[in-house]
């Protein structure tokens, strides 16, 4: 349904630390690169799905009210790992790993990146 997202930020190169840290822990990778954005794409696809960007019009970066970006996680183990590289990566806590009241098996945690971009990796499968 969806073929790309983008959040803004004002430092690409603190930015690609910080989703470096983290993103390959849900099988994402960096895959282009410039001054200017960087593109991850989950292993074996073959385009970038998820942008981290410079605005187009110049302006400041900044987190949109109500809007969060939820990536898939196969295991709740996987969940806790990028919660943690998160927070080590300078991310601000939203919501520690746990189960949330959304089904039985919703598993997720939440977090901010240094631009106030607000993330969720999510695992609905049973432990």
């Amino acid at each position: 349904m969806l073929l790309y997202v983008t959040l803004g930020t004002n430092d690409v190169e603190r930015a690609r630390r910080f989703y470096d840290a983290v993103l390959p822990l849900l099988g994402y990778r960096c895959q282009r690169y410039s001054e200017e954005e960087i593109g991850y794409s989950a292993d074996g696809d073959i385009r970038c799905r998820l942008w981290i960007v410079t605005p187009f019009n110049r302006r400041r970066g900044s987190a949109g009210n109500g809007t969060m970006v939820a990536l898939s996680a196969a295991s709740r183990a996987d969940v806790d790992a990028f919660y943690a590289a998160a927070i080590a990566a300078g991310g601000v806590d939203e919501g520690k790993p746990g189960l949330r009241p959304f089904h039985a098996d919703f598993y997720a945690a939440y977090v901010r990146d240094q631009d106030g971009n607000k993330l969720s990796a999510v695992c609905e499968q049973p432990e």
